[in-house]
């Protein structure tokens, strides 16, 4: 028993979640198929492994350029006409990309599922990238830039905060790209990128729902099948150094009517933890700033009344070594700098004081109801496999991931907690008023 009176949750955790099936196609491409018979209805997601670090030097946010380019039409589908033949099917598509991979997504009634694959298995291999689709699309993308960061300072804040943390590696580039790397795109620069990225086996289908398979095999192997592979190169990274001091980005701005706190730590990720600290993160993450349950919240916001919000982001999933972030939002009239000093206590105090059994385990039970409630999301579970076949992790992590937050005992999140709250490996970012006419 714990010192709470709580059985460990170690005894009832399911060993798998959802159940894959997996195949690989003569071309190389991975397939993983997840049923769900709840409704009549499917998630169709493509994973291509390559992101915006995987931008050739100089043209940073390529990938994100691609993305928008991948529905400009080919020669069968005209330009437009994908999400237009998608939405009169009575389903919605969309993609996103990230600094790993790049992804596009359609959920649809599962009897039209062979409607999307097709469509997709186009565009992988034909793609109209004529100059009045390249040049035209590059402007659009300058002016989300410009609508989307440059005119928001709090996105101005995180991209600054980024390129703090990440000097060398290429984890410091905006997803989007710099505006002025943006403006120098040439077709040529799209050619290149999409015939060295875009092949089948550098791609994932995912497909989620009504359907197993049986029956999405032959459909797999009919559509993407005749697809030839081609050579992709590895994705080099070049490593971050060694931080060694802490960093401090302040961005004033008249824009800003609401202050901001953040404050960045490097970490390591699943696929990048030699220490074995990333399952400790997690909970750590959760435990210290996930909801209003947290210490950040219950201390910042309710207590103390110093904050209007206040919490914590990790991303496990990544690469190569990723950051943990904290975040408080002054309430009006508070001094940011009173702010900052209440963060650093309560972090002081986790270090100083660990961490009780009984929260960690109530921590570790939200955790794992989440993992219970993610099976109902189709397009959830997607992103979820798609993640992890993407950043080097394979299905076992995340038919794991509840067997592997279980076995998270006290010492390993103070452990992790200690690896990571290290005060020289932070970047702190203010976002702070300022008033008109000052010269800063």
């Amino acid at each position: 028993m714990t010192e709470a009176g709580l059985i460990p949750l170690t005894r009832s955790v399911p060993s798998a979640v959802f159940h894959p099936e997996c195949f690989r196609l003569a071309n190389g491409m991975e397939v993983v198929v997840v049923t769900n018979r709840r409704a009549p209805a499917v998630a169709h997601y493509v994973w291509y492994r390559v992101g915006c670090a995987d931008s050739p030097p100089g043209k940073s946010g390529l990938p994100h350029f691609l993305e928008h380019l991948m529905f400009k039409g080919t020669k069968n589908v005209p330009p437009g006409e994908f999400s237009k033949i998608v939405a009169r099917n009575g389903g919605n598509d969309n993609a996103f990309t990230s600094w790993d991979f790049t992804a596009y997504f359609q959920t649809i009634a599962s009897d039209r599922l062979e409607l999307v694959m097709s469509l997709e298995a186009d565009r992988m291999a034909n793609l109209d990238l004529s100059d009045e689709h390249v040049y035209p699309e590059r402007d659009v993308i300058l002016e989300e830039r410009k609508q989307r960061i440059d005119n928001e300072p709090q996105a101005l804040l995180g991209e600054a905060v980024q390129a703090a943390q990440f000097l060398h590696h290429p984890y410091r580039l905006p997803i989007i790209g710099w505006l002025h790397e943006i403006a120098s795109y040439t077709r040529e620069d799209a050619v290149d990128f999409y015939e060295r990225w875009y092949a089948p086996n550098n791609a994932i289908l995912i497909v989620v729902g009504d359907v197993d398979a049986d029956t999405l095999r032959p459909l797999a192997e009919r559509h993407y099948g005749p697809l030839p592979p081609r050579a992709v190169p590895p994705r080099r990274r070049v490593q971050e150094p060694p931080q060694r001091a802490a960093r401090r980005v302040e961005l004033a701005d008249p824009r800003v009517r609401q202050p901001q706190l953040v404050r960045s730590y490097l970490a390591p990720s699943q696929h990048a933890d030699p220490e074995g600290h990333s399952a400790g993160l997690e909970v750590l993450t959760e435990l210290f700033g996930g909801g209003t349950t947290s210490r950040l919240y219950r201390s910042l916001v309710v207590e103390q009344a110093l904050a209007a919000a206040a919490g914590a982001g990790y991303q496990p999933w990544s690469l190569d070594p990723t950051s943990l972030r904290l975040y408080a939002t002054p309430r009006p009239g508070v001094p940011v700098d009173r702010l900052e000093a209440a963060l650093d206590a309560e972090i002081a105090k986790l270090l100083d004081g660990g961490v009780s059994e009984d929260e960690l385990e109530r921590t570790k039970g939200r955790m794992l109801a989440e993992a219970v409630y993610a099976r109902d999301s189709l397009g959830g579970v997607a992103r979820l496999f798609g993640t992890a076949l993407t950043t080097g992790l394979g299905i076992e992590a995340v038919e794991g991931w509840p067997q592997r937050i279980a076995s998270v005992d006290r010492a390993a999140v103070e452990a992790a907690a200690r690896a990571v709250f290290v005060r020289a490996h932070s970047v702190t970012g203010r976002l702070l008023p300022l008033e008109t006419g000052s010269d800063g």
